[in-house]
Parts: C-alpha cells; sequence; structure tokens
C-alpha cells in the first residue's frame, strides 16, 4: 500500500505548524516577560538603596553647608563606628555589591520562630534578621551602638536610658519606635508566650518603657552583672506583626517560620517558612536602615545531614563554606584541589563553647542512677579526656573542666581536668551501691537490676558516634551497658522538652562572662527551662544569685570560681572538651579575617564581599 501526501493532509500540517509556531511564540513572550519583570525588579531594588544612600546623606548633611559637596574624610565621619569595619571594606579596590553566600546545617531546623526556637542554628538565621540596640566591636569586645545612637547609665547602675537612631525601619517599611523595644520585652515576659528561658534571663529587668518615639529606659529591680547586655542584646521584634498573636498564643508557640525584623537581610514572606522546604533562604533588605548595605543578594543555607555528602558539596563547588571534622580537617590540609578554590582558618572564639554528657536525674517524675553524685563523679572519671581529645578530636580541642573558659578568670587555675582513673570510679560505684553480684561483668544494684542506660546523641555527626562508640567500651571495664541511641534532631529536642532520656551529649555555646543560671539554678527546672536534667544545688543556688548581683568584678569572679568548685564536686554534667573551628572557605569570598569574636563571616554587620569578576549567581 503506497501513501499519499493529499490536500487535507497539506491542511492538517499547516494548521499543526502553525499552533506549534504560536506556542513558541507564546513562550518566547512569557520569557521575554518574565526577564522584563526580573529586570524590573532589580532596578526597583536599586532605586530602593539609591533612596537609601540619599536618605542616609540627608541624615548626616550639615545644615549650614547645604549645596556643598562632602569630602571623603566628612563621608568616613558620616558612618557610625559599628559600621566603620563594614565601610573599609567597601573602599577596597575589587570590592563589588550582588552574587549569593551559599551555606549548609547538618540539622533540619524544627522553627525559625524567635523565642520558639532552641537551638544555634535558627539563632545563626535570626541574626541576619533581628537587631538590638546594642552589638560587641569584634576586635576589642567593646559594646557599640546598633539601633541605639547612644545611651546612659544612671549613678546605681540600675536605669540604662538608650536614645534610638533616626530613620529605623522594619523590613515590611513599618518604622521602629521605642515602642518597640517596650513591646519586645513585655512580649517576652507575657505567660502565654512559651519563652520559660528568655524569660529567666530577662527576670532582673523590673520595666522597659517609651520616654517618647526615640527614647527607650530599661530599669533593673536589683544590680546585675551583665545589664549592659542584658538590655541592649534585647532582640527586637516589630509589635505590629507579633502582637495579633497575643490573642492566639498557641499559633505562635506552635508556628514554624514567623520572623521580622529590621537587619539587613529578610524572609520573602516572614510567615511562610516551613521546614519541609528542606533549606533556607534571606534576601536583601531593600529596606535596612544600616549605612552600610549588606554585600550579596541572598543567603542560603541547604540541610546537607551526612558530613561527607557535605564536603561532597562544597568540593562541586555548590556551598562556600565547610565545617570540618579533626580528623578530615588534618588530611585535607595536604588536599591540593581543595586549596586551590578554598581558604582555611583555625579559630576559638571567647564565646565558643563546650561539649559535655548531661546526667538526667530524673526522668519523667522517676530517680535515676544519676541522681547520685557519686554515680555522677565515677562516669567522669570513666569518661577518658585525653583519648577522646587525641583519638576523636586529632589534638584540635582543649579538656573542658566546667562551664567557664580555662582563659577566663571565672575559671580557678586550680582545678584541673579530672584523669580516668578506673580503680576509683569502681570504688565510687561500689559504695553507690553498684556492684557485679553475679560475676558477669555487669554491676547491678541491691535488687540486682543491672546497670544499663541509654546515651543520646546526634545521628548524624560521626565524630560523636565515634566518641559514644569509645564510651561504650571504657565504660563496659567498669561494668556499665551504655545502649547507644542515634536520634534525629527534632527528637532530640523533643527528648529534652519531655525530660526523656537517661543521658545525651550535646554542646553549649558560650559568653565573654558566662551566666550559668539557665543551666543549674533550680529555678530552671520548670517545663521549657534549661536546667533539664533536674539538678539542684541549693548553695549553687544561692552563690549564682549572689555573682549575678554583684557588679564588683573582682568580688563577682570569687563567686563565680566557688560555683564552679560545686559543679566539679557534684558534676551534674561531665565536662567534655572545648573544640577549635575548623572550616574551609571558598576564596572568592574576601576580606575574611580572624576576629576576637571569630571569624567574621558571620559577623554583622557584614564585613566580607565577593569581587564582580568571581561572582557566579544571579538575582532572580
Amino acid at each position: 500500500m503506497v501513501l499519499r501526501f493529499t490536500l487535507k493532509n497539506s491542511l492538517i500540517f499547516l494548521v499543526l505548524s502553525s499552533i506549534i509556531t504560536l506556542i513558541l511564540l507564546t513562550m518566547y513572550m512569557v520569557d521575554r516577560q518574565w526577564l522584563k519583570l526580573t529586570e524590573m525588579g532589580q532596578i526597583l531594588s536599586e532605586q530602593a538603596q539609591d533612596l537609601h544612600t540619599l536618605r542616609q546623606q540627608l541624615a548626616h548633611i550639615d545644615k549650614n553647608q547645604l549645596g556643598t559637596t562632602l569630602a571623603k574624610e566628612d563621608k568616613n565621619k558620616s558612618i557610625s563606628s559599628i559600621f566603620s569595619r563594614a565601610f573599609y571594606a567597601t573602599e577596597q579596590l575589587d570590592y563589588s555589591t550582588g552574587d549569593w553566600l551559599v551555606q549548609a546545617f547538618s540539622v533540619g531546623l524544627k522553627t525559625l520562630t524567635p523565642l520558639i526556637s532552641t537551638d544555634a542554628y535558627a539563632a545563626e538565621i535570626q541574626g541576619y534578621i533581628l537587631d538590638s540596640l546594642l552589638s560587641r566591636n569584634p576586635e576589642t569586645l567593646e559594646w557599640e551602638g546598633m539601633l541605639a545612637q547612644s545611651w546612659e547609665v544612671s549613678g546605681d547602675g540600675l536605669t540604662f536610658r538608650f536614645f534610638l537612631r533616626k530613620g529605623l525601619v522594619f523590613s515590611d517599611g513599618q518604622p521602629l519606635t521605642a515602642k518597640d523595644i517596650v513591646f519586645s520585652f513585655n512580649f517576652i515576659m507575657n505567660p502565654v508566650i512559651a519563652a520559660p528561658r528568655e524569660r529567666a534571663y530577662y527576670d532582673k529587668l523590673k520595666s522597659v518603657t517609651a520616654l517618647n518615639e526615640d527614647t527607650v529606659e530599661f530599669k533593673f529591680k536589683e544590680p546585675y552583672f551583665n545589664s549592659l547586655a542584658l538590655a541592649g542584646g534585647l532582640p527586637i521584634l516589630a509589635k505590629h506583626f507579633y502582637e495579633p498573636y497575643l490573642e492566639q498564643p498557641e499559633k505562635f508557640n506552635q508556628s514554624k517560620g514567623l520572623l521580622l525584623g529590621s537587619g539587613p537581610y529578610r524572609l520573602r514572606d516572614p510567615e511562610s517558612w516551613r521546614p519541609d522546604q528542606g533549606l533556607v533562604e534571606l534576601e536583601r533588605n531593600p529596606r535596612y536602615w544600616g549605612s552600610v548595605q549588606p554585600p550579596v543578594d541572598k543567603l542560603l543555607w541547604k540541610i546537607i545531614a551526612n558530613d561527607s555528602a557535605r564536603l561532597t558539596t562544597f568540593r562541586n563547588g555548590d556551598i562556600d563554606v565547610y565545617g570540618a571534622r579533626p580528623q578530615e580537617y588534618k588530611k585535607l590540609l595536604t588536599d591540593e584541589t581543595l586549596k586551590n578554590h578554598s581558604q582555611n582558618f583555625e579559630y576559638r572564639s571567647p564565646t565558643a563553647g563546650y561539649n559535655y554528657i548531661a546526667w538526667n536525674e530524673d526522668k519523667q517524675g522517676k530517680s535515676t542512677f544519676f541522681a547520685d553524685k557519686r554515680v555522677r563523679q565515677a562516669m567522669t572519671l570513666l569518661t577518658d579526656q585525653k583519648r577522646i581529645i587525641d583519638q576523636i578530636m586529632a589534638g584540635y580541642a582543649d579538656p573542658a573542666v566546667s562551664p567557664f573558659n580555662l582563659n577566663s578568670p571565672q575559671h580557678d587555675p586550680a582545678l584541673i581536668p579530672q584523669s580516668f582513673n578506673l580503680t576509683k570510679a569502681k570504688e565510687l560505684l561500689a559504695q553507690a551501691g553498684y556492684t557485679d553480684q553475679d560475676g558477669d561483668g555487669v554491676i547491678e544494684d541491691s535488687s540486682g537490676n543491672p546497670f544499663k542506660f541509654k546515651l543520646v546523641f546526634f545521628q548524624d555527626m560521626d565524630d560523636t558516634r565515634r566518641m559514644v562508640l569509645l564510651l561504650k567500651d571504657i565504660y563496659a571495664r567498669a561494668g556499665i551497658l551504655l545502649d547507644p541511641e542515634p536520634t534525629e534532631w527534632p527528637v532530640m529536642l523533643d527528648k529534652i522538652k519531655n525530660r526523656d532520656f537517661d543521658a545525651i551529649t550535646l554542646g553549649w555555646t558560650g559568653g565573654i562572662e558566662t551566666d550559668i543560671y539557665p543551666m543549674f539554678h533550680s529555678g530552671q527546672i520548670v517545663a521549657g527551662g534549661d536546667n533539664y536534667i533536674s539538678y539542684r544545688n541549693p548553695k549553687l543556688d544561692s552563690l549564682i544569685e549572689k555573682a549575678r548581683s554583684t557588679v564588683d568584678e573582682s568580688i563577682r569572679m570569687s563567686l563565680w570560681q566557688a560555683c564552679e568548685h560545686i559543679l566539679y564536686e557534684d558534676q551534674p554534667y561531665t565536662f567534655l572538651v572545648r573544640g577549635k573551628s575548623l572550616v574551609f572557605v571558598d576564596k572568592r569570598i574576601k576580606n575574611l579575617n580572624i576576629t576576637g569574636l571569630g571569624l567574621n563571616l558571620g559577623i554583622t554587620p557584614i564585613e566580607w564581599y565577593i569581587p564582580k569578576a568571581e561572582q557566579k549567581y544571579m538575582l532572580h
């Protein structure tokens, strides 16, 4: 049979060709329109920045010099001290704005909502969005004005008055005034909001009052050693955004992404972020009030739980920062391919914290093995710090003795790390009533119940897993059965909240001067408090309260050292190590430096930038 191309076939072909052509033309026009919209968006963003620059110039101009041009040195004077380091970056020959910074978290975030979130990962995001009145200078560590232009302190140290900068706005364009600062404090202290740890932290404050739109006054109930940091570090929440949630507090308490502030970056939609998105994306705040604009268009965090996968992603250039594990770091230093496109940093900031094992004394209303101080002391003697530092941390760590940094005046140098001592540990366990009664190598209590417990740890941390397995072998030598319990991050947080664990290994961040009230004062055993191991010591409670109320530094330090002696004796935690940060960063990120606060990559105002020639992402 022979196929023939008839007139009817020709007409059908022409019609189909016309339809295909129309579809292609439509797609082309849609693409053109999309490109045009993108271009218009970029123009609008640039116009917003131009208006911002003009507003800043007008704010600083001398009325007697209208019509004159500011000289370069006058421009420098118009930059407040908090922005001086960021301004220095803009003066570099290759400085440019644009591009993205892409990083990765090892855990999936449970929530970004302020006060509700409890982990350092959410705090990192919030640091780019929420501003405070003051911030520390990265080099001198002295306080400088952020939202506050200046401040004054009463003679008795109980009243702090802050004077706000002009032209402050939130990222949605609403003005930021003293009323927002008053609201932020009252919101935290409202018992319907699930923020017990913050309420404990701000309990020293008697009141916060707006004297006018630009002036706010903090009054303390009594002297407090950290009063300026407490008042100056209050995260400022937008009253118009958060106040409606007081009428529906459960909606706030269970929220995942209610985050709006006045910082250099913002969520595109401050109410829409959800954990199942698998990433966090922040865009430049076009209404940012600061005198130096943030350098890159976007900050992006991917969730990559596996260590090897994160390294591969960094090697491929798909993330810009990689925090290496100690053993791995030592090997990567000799990796020529990696060295060609990255720069490495080793540092330990004064705010770096410590790792620990927390011994739960009351598990859901029932006393545990660890309610006995002698058992906790034995566990610390069995936890071989030296082997952990040598075998797990590759020497990139120091032993932790207490919550206080070894270089801090809070620490008593007479207290030294407790060395591994199997014999003494067995003696303490026997005194507490735990002996091997049946000769099977496992110690039991007087009722014959074996000493067996579960140690909860984050399942995606390979070094932690190795440490737990090391401890399992060591503890077995004393007749103790450790059952490792690898756990997902959200589940870990739930276990802490519900006190549903035997022991757990985690880490706390530190401070220039560490306040141990939240973790070790018995008043914080409350639901949602950070004393989630139900540790009580009335003498320690009293010393903590005295230390917090003592302004004289020399007296306060002796009180902190007395607190340290009690913790050293009681061992509510086994304090493990203080590790170094070991970081690789893509070479296109310029002006990175190690400061008194650590690497300046995570500091705001932002001091780093990406030169135009090395940018690889377009805003869209």
